[in-house]
């Protein structure tokens, strides 16, 4: 069932998955630039399940039925939710030391999360951007004529509260110039937790370039998986892949 945290101002929507493990550390899901906490549909379920983790799944600002953040997006916006708003809705909920499981936008930010001096127990990375490349920009154009070509429009409405802002809020800030120079990788050796980076081949947003930055600069150890047949969103495109990956990975962390 949904509820509601107040965090920075802001009525953030939320669920609770339950975990078997009685003490086991929570697993906090970071959705993309958008997604939502419905547009995980069951995967954190299944994954609690499989491992007897508790789960949070949230939509931030703007997304799903949270309230739309007051300022205009800026290019620090990922170091934003990084740094301000996950810390505080981490708090709020007495949730200490997570395995955060970020996927594209919401690696980003499960990194600089970590990079920031917080405390996190794993990393678990699904197609994260840690800089901006050609592929991404493309893919993005491209989702850009969906949105006025298709019915992306329609299907992004039954999940988020003002679908047009979210796909504008992500699309036009990504194409813009100052947003062309973005990267996190000086950021990269101050993580510290053990970290599993999961990628496409076909990732329409990005390659393996990005996996392969994470795993040279972060100072945790990092595992890497390059999957086959599957683009942006490995958890939907090779679920039980990616659902054997991360049990495998969370119990090698105790």
């Amino acid at each position: 069932m949904m509820f509601h945290a107040v965090i920075d101002g802001l009525s953030l929507e939320c669920r609770r998955v339950a975990g078997e493990r009685p003490g086991a550390t929570t697993i906090v899901f970071l959705h993309e630039g958008l997604g939502s906490a419905g547009l995980w549909r069951d995967f954190p379920d299944a994954l609690c399940a499989r491992t007897g983790h508790p789960g949070l799944v949230f939509s931030r600002a703007g997304y799903g039925g949270s309230d739309p953040p007051p300022e205009a997006r800026a290019p620090d916006y990922l170091h934003r939710e990084a740094q301000v708003r996950l810390p505080a809705l981490l708090d709020a909920l007495g949730i200490t030391r997570p395995i955060l499981f970020g996927h594209s936008d919401g690696a980003s930010i499960a990194l600089i999360h970590a990079a920031s001096g917080h405390d996190v127990a794993g990393l678990i990375l699904e197609a994260p951007h840690v800089f901006v490349e050609d592929e991404t920009l493309a893919g993005i154009r491209a989702a850009g004529d969906a949105w006025t070509t298709t019915d992306l429009p329609r299907r992004l409405a039954r999940h988020h509260r003002d679908a047009a802002r979210v796909f504008h809020d992500w699309h036009d800030l990504w194409l813009t110039p100052a947003f062309r120079g973005w990267n996190i990788e000086d950021l990269l050796p101050a993580i510290v937790a053990p970290t599993l980076v999961i990628q496409g081949e076909d990732d329409a947003y990005g390659t393996a370039a990005q996996l392969e930055a994470i795993a040279r600069q972060t100072g945790g150890g990092c595992e890497t998986l390059m999957l086959d047949r599957c683009g942006h969103s490995p958890h939907r495109d090779r679920r039980d892949t990616v659902l054997d990956a991360a049990a495998h990975f969370m119990a090698a962390l105790g």
